[in-house]
């Protein structure tokens, strides 16, 4: 198994205040999407991150070692959109309750 620590940039720091209704019916996907795969183990944990210079969002993965990370997260419906970007980084020890 591989483990990473992936950040969502949206395209502007004022995104999560200023969503257009387009934007917020995408971040509404991007969260069933990462609650079916929080459900499926393959995330361990996701939300937002409440920063005064840009919100973003963090999720840590838990996949097979012969998945690809960025496959999976441009799978994300908002990514797909155009609307943001990941920035994924490997984590080579995880300890996690359960």
């Amino acid at each position: 198994m591989k483990n990473y620590l992936c950040q969502y940039f949206p395209p502007r720091n004022d995104f999560l205040s200023k969503m257009t209704p387009a934007e917020a019916a995408l971040m509404k996907e991007h969260g069933a999407w990462q609650s079916a795969l929080l459900e499926q183990g393959v995330i361990v944990a996701h939300g937002p991150v409440i920063d005064p210079k840009g919100s973003y969002g963090v999720a840590i993965w838990r996949i097979a070692d012969d998945q690809d990370i960025a496959t999976l997260t441009a799978a994300d419906p908002i990514v797909a959109a155009g609307v943001g970007r990941y920035e994924c980084h490997p984590m080579p020890l995880l300890n996690a309750r359960g």
